[in-house]
């Protein structure tokens, strides 16, 4: 299956680590990679500068008049020609955006470079709908996970190399026991299947693992 549903909020796995989630009457976009079919969308939410997640092709086929596009510096500094608002966010803040919450959760590599973490990636908890999702961006297994709370689903990276690994991710999961967590980052830049499927074989006794098919 491309999406899941959790009580009223659609989660669609795009590819990579991009995620369309539709909720409340809210549409939102996290780290979309390779869109290329427009579509009416309130929030895009960027968590680093990099290419794979902040994808300018997709951006500019997504944003318009009624999008506000949020991310750490280093993204607003690509995106400031395109439509929309625009909202700075740093890790630690939490924002009331209309209907929805955001969190903005530190993320970053221990021990690899490509990451660090004085570079300003986040992740984000957002509450749509009345559900908590948290998208954990590019990282590794770090301590600010510890200190989530009741999140519903948790889209984790598992790919390892420029993120965790499936047995990283499968720690994080047992450090905050997301209800329901979904592997990404894997099958199209890097990482394959048996990343995911083996994510699911270690943390299948904490949390519901899906498996989505990408929709893109």
């Amino acid at each position: 299956m491309k999406s899941l549903n959790v009580g009223e909020v659609e989660i669609t796995w795009l590819k990579h680590a991009g995620f369309k989630i539709a909720g409340g009457g809210v549409v939102v976009y996290i780290d979309p990679y390779g869109v290329r079919s427009k579509d009416v969308v309130d929030f895009i939410f960027i968590t680093h500068e990099h290419y794979d997640h902040c994808d300018m092709p997709s951006l500019m086929v997504l944003s318009s008049d009624r999008t506000t596009i949020v991310g750490p510096r280093a993204v607003m500094k690509k995106v400031a020609e395109l439509p929309g608002k625009k909202l700075e966010v740093a890790a630690g803040q939490i924002h009331e955006l209309g209907s929805i919450t955001v969190e903005v959760i530190p993320a970053y590599n221990v021990l690899k470079s490509y990451h660090p973490v004085g570079a300003g990636g986040v992740g984000y908890v957002i509450t749509i709908g009345g559900v908590r999702i948290y998208h954990a961006g590019d990282t590794d297994y770090i301590g600010e996970m510890g200190k989530l709370k009741e999140i519903d689903v948790a889209l984790l990276p598992v790919s390892g190399i420029y993120v965790m690994d499936a047995k990283e991710a499968s720690n994080s999961a047992k450090a905050f026991k997301p209800r329901i967590a979904i592997p990404m980052h894997y099958g199209d830049i890097v990482g394959s299947k048996h990343d995911a499927l083996q994510f699911k074989e270690l943390a299948g006794e904490i949390t519901q693992v899906e498996i989505l098919e990408p929709a893109l």
